[in-house]
């Protein structure tokens, strides 16, 4: 199909973590390539995917408001088909269907490589319903279409997780483990760097069980290492390292390897033993303690970042009390606090000594100040030193560039507001730091 005047406009909306952008990309990809015109204002457009998350209540809630609100544009607008994807199709397509019924076509999450049948069906009038397998395979995708201007971008090195976690349902919505090979993880490093990239984030549901499932053993330092021989990659970022598979060839590489960025990701969700076997989280505290020592030893200059879920069912006063102990002196430099969520279907949703919401919330905010006194202190060492920081965009008002050091993952945590910078985005720049606040840092260029 040429990319005539008489080609259907399409816009997607992605709803949910980055694992959902990486399919929409996808998707973008397979879009443009049929011919249709891909755009970014929904108003405009003849087709929306709304591509959703279905993890949490807020999520879920996130994704039906804006299925919503795109209806609306059958009667404002110019859209002729609504489709929905993701996560809450692939575990509600007959309720959406039956309640929603302005959808015009819904494909899951092991099916969207499928989109163009989807949309020429629900152009159709065909109502399409694609949500089979969750076990889409990422093996021969290398090509994904970025936007303009994009500097740091995702990859996929696994996709599923084996884990039982007794609060989480992605291994029903995203299937079992399964691990892409090096080299096609690589193809796609090449084709993002192709595209401007200079930052590629490998992500994963359990990183450090990366390889296991096709090779025999888990290779993620092996990854890394082949990953930082794209040229035109200058960051490698890991997401999502558990600390049960962390192993000291992994930490070798984070130590020597000068691509790769001294930040670890890894989600431990508690500090206490009782509350981690409730979860059917892998390992102890002491576990935890020795590896991040560890880690450290090797790493001075390291930033560890780690997920807290408060709240679980059975969290008792004194347990919160000894996770912010260990908060405090653990001093992680970034932190994300998560308010327990009791999902359906979850083994912990059928727990009977359930914490009231008011008593989460107040758990979570105590955390988060907790927080942000370590953030403050851990950010403070940084002043006077000199830093790359990758330069992202540009504040007119102000006179000021924004950008990230390695030791700040995109959007989750803190930026460098950066001075007398005058050259183009996308750049590593030196850049002298004077100022420390309670996440972000501020400096001149070098």
């Amino acid at each position: 199909m040429d990319k005539t005047a008489t080609a259907e406009k399409v816009a997607i909306i992605t709803l949910g973590c980055e694992k959902n952008v990486v399919d929409s990309d996808i998707m973008s990809q397979l879009i443009d390539e049929r011919g249709y015109i891909l755009i970014d204002n929904p108003q405009e457009a003849d087709v929306v995917i709304v591509n959703t998350c279905g993890f949490i209540d807020a999520a879920k809630e996130e994704s039906v408001n804006t299925i919503l609100e795109v209806a609306d544009l059958k009667e404002s607008g110019n859209l002729k088909s609504l489709i929905v994807a993701g996560c809450l199709t692939q575990r509600y397509k007959e309720v959406l269907m039956e309640e929603m019924p302005e959808i015009d076509g819904i494909v899951g999450t092991g099916d969207f490589d499928k989109i163009n049948q989807i949309i020429e069906d629900s152009l159709a009038g065909k109502k399409p319903i694609f949500v089979g397998n969750p076990a889409f395979s990422y093996e021969n995708v290398a090509r994904r279409k970025v936007e303009k201007g994009t500097y740091s971008a995702y990859i996929k090195i696994a996709e599923g997780c084996d884990n039982k976690c007794t609060f989480c349902i992605i291994p029903q919505l995203r299937g079992a483990f399964r691990s892409r090979t090096i080299e096609s993880i690589v193809a796609e490093a090449k084709e993002l760097a192709a595209q401007g990239v200079k930052e590629v984030n490998l992500i994963a549901q359990d990183s450090t069980n990366y390889g296991f499932d096709i090779y025999g053993e888990r290779v993620l330092h092996k990854l890394l290492h082949e990953v930082s021989k794209v040229e035109g990659i200058e960051w490698i970022r890991l997401h999502y390292a558990y600390p049960g598979y962390f192993t000291d060839e992994l930490i070798e590489e984070f130590a020597f390897n000068p691509k790769v960025c001294k930040y670890v990701d890894m989600p431990l969700q508690h500090s206490e033993d009782r509350v981690l076997k409730r979860m059917l989280r892998p390992g102890r505290q002491r576990d935890t303690r020795e590896l991040i020592a560890k880690i450290r030893e090797a790493v001075p200059d390291v930033a560890l970042r780690t997920s807290i879920i408060v709240g679980f069912p059975g969290e008792t006063e004194e347990e919160f009390q000894n996770l912010k102990a260990f908060l405090r002196e653990v001093q992680f430099d970034r932190l994300g606090v998560f308010t327990y969520s009791q999902e359906e279907d979850t083994a912990a949703a059928r727990l009977n000594d359930q914490i009231p919401q008011d008593v989460i919330e107040r758990r979570a905010n105590e955390l988060m100040e907790v927080q942000r006194e370590v953030a403050n202190e851990r950010n403070g060492r940084f002043v006077g030193k000199v830093v790359p920081v990758l330069i992202e965009g540009y504040d007119g008002k102000n006179d000021v560039y924004i950008g990230r050091s390695q030791y700040d993952a995109g959007e989750i945590d803190g930026e460098v507001f950066v001075t007398g910078y005058r050259g183009e985005l996308g750049q590593i720049v030196s850049v002298h730091i004077t100022h420390s606040y309670d996440f972000d840092l501020a400096g001149e260029v070098m």
